[in-house]
């Protein structure tokens, strides 16, 4: 190719087909710059509507998509709008009552004092909603030695240890709170440290926070390893992975999730084998994303997730002209199998009505990744490839009872995650990596069942103190008729 990085040096030809040559490589520039030009504008461009980006690495210009239109009023209540009121606690929830009286009447200025007295109506009722002063509860216990009276022995015996009392200083209840604290409100341990001293006058020390997590990790190791199992049998689950720190070395974090259990794991690849250590054996449908790993699952038991889908294609149609057709009729076409979607969802539409309308659907959006697959756009034409090659697993959801269309679930639970870590940096140990999955695992599915988180902890944190059968994450029914 002839030197035309710098035009002040370039020897312009002599004869026409070398001009003719000339610009024929000037041409090859052009387009090279084209393409590079629109492969860097799509990077500027990338935000979490058109790629895998998370939300939280965004700039405030990007404008989330609104899903209701404006409507032109002023925020807030409207006119002719009911308010919502706070309901009473009932009597035997109210802890003291307090009785005034009007103490003279306001039209004539008679004191009510004495005599009969005529009450009008129910009194009305007002209840004030303040926080204790809570103190943490201190027992010393003290272990006595006692000599021998005998004078053929004089033996000093020492007290025994009671099995009922811890051997750490600090108790079950104490330990579910910093889990609490940990796993659910995601506190650094400074934090804990200050809250507790904050909120109950408790002195603790950082190590101390680090052994009773430790502990509490140990107590939730077979509810956890249970829960596990549990999630491998179902018949539906969403599965996902976000990056993880572990000692400052790159790790990653595992999730499935079904209805009422869900599972975390920290490994340290992103690889089959750490999918396989997740799911195990699992036969039932699996809902992901287009990971390689997920590859094994058999297509028909797989169900791609949708969310991912639309970001990829609303990418093609940002790429524009003919290519961007194609990503545009994609997106309406998903538009209007969600509109009959949420019927079915919502009780309005049969599943078999369903999966008749939904045929010509499928058809177009097939047919469109085909379009796609030949595309002269590399990314675009690389992405309908890899959907096509996985096209049966699009609509599994119509077909499997409990299959959802997006793998939101997982990204919901995943999030929680990943603020814990944005404010950790991760985990230090291996140790605090089985602490952050178990108590992961122990608050995410409490709380899908509605169970109290810290009366679980508390009871799991006694249950190995004093040696007693760990409470249970399965499904009450489920834990009460194994």
């Amino acid at each position: 190719m002839l030197p035309i990085d710098d035009l002040e040096k370039l020897e312009l030809p002599g004869t026409v087909p070398e001009c003719h040559a000339l610009i024929r490589q000037l041409f090859e520039v052009i387009r090279a710059l084209r393409t590079e030009g629109a492969e860097l504008r799509a990077q500027l461009n990338r935000n979490s509507q058109n790629s895998s980006q998370p939300p939280s690495q965004d700039g405030p210009s990007v404008k989330l998509p609104s899903k209701k239109k404006r409507s032109g009023r002023r925020p807030g209540g409207q006119p002719g709008h009911r308010g919502h009121r706070r309901e009473l606690v009932p009597p035997e929830r109210v802890d003291a009552t307090e009785d005034h009286y009007p103490e003279e009447c306001e039209e004539c200025g008679r004191r009510f004092a004495g005599g009969i007295l005529t009450e009008v109506g129910e009194p009305v009722r007002h209840q004030v909603i303040d926080a204790p002063v809570v103190r943490a509860n201190v027992t010393e216990h003290r272990f006595h030695t006692l000599m021998c009276v005998d004078d053929d022995c004089g033996h000093a015996t020492a007290a025994w240890w009671p099995v009922e009392v811890p051997r750490g200083n600090f108790g079950p209840r104490l330990q579910g709170m910093i889990g609490l604290f940990r796993g659910s409100y995601r506190l650094s341990k400074r934090t804990v440290v200050g809250a507790l001293s904050d909120l109950m006058g408790v002195t603790i020390s950082l190590g101390s926070v680090g052994r009773c997590e430790n502990a509490l990790s140990e107590a939730l190791r077979e509810p956890a390893a249970e829960a596990h199992r549990y999630v491998q049998e179902q018949a539906n689950a969403n599965a996902d992975e976000t990056g993880w720190k572990e000692k400052a070395k790159r790790a990653w974090l595992w999730v499935a999730t079904t209805t009422l259990v869900t599972v975390f794991l920290i490994q340290a690849t992103r690889g089959k084998q750490a999918a396989m250590a997740l799911l195990g054996g699992f036969k039932g449908t699996l809902n992901t994303d287009r990971w390689v790993v997920y590859a094994h699952w058999p297509v028909r038991m797989r169900q791609l997730c949708w969310s991912h889908l639309i970001r990829d294609w609303t990418f093609i149609e940002e790429v524009g002209g003919k290519v961007g057709e194609t990503g545009k009729a994609l997106l309406a076409a998903k538009d209007e199998m969600f509109v009959l979607w949420y019927r079915v969802r919502d009780g309005t539409l049969g599943r078999s009505t369903f999966q008749r309308r939904l045929i010509p659907i499928r058809q177009r959006v097939e047919e469109l990744l085909l379009e796609g697959s030949l595309c002269d756009h590399k990314k675009a034409k690389g992405m309908c490839k890899q959907i096509l090659k996985l096209k049966g697993a699009l609509w599994t959801f119509a077909r499997v009872p409990g299959a959802e269309p997006t793998n939101n679930a997982a990204e919901r639970v995943l999030r929680q995650a990943v603020l814990w870590r944005k404010g950790s940096f991760g985990t230090q140990s291996a140790e605090g990596s089985r602490f952050t999955e178990r108590i992961l695992t122990t608050v995410t599915t409490l709380r899908q069942q509605r169970r109290h988180v810290l009366e679980f902890l508390t009871e799991a944190a006694s249950a190995a103190m004093f040696g007693r059968h760990p409470p249970s994450l399965l499904p009450l029914s489920e834990a009460q008729n194994p």
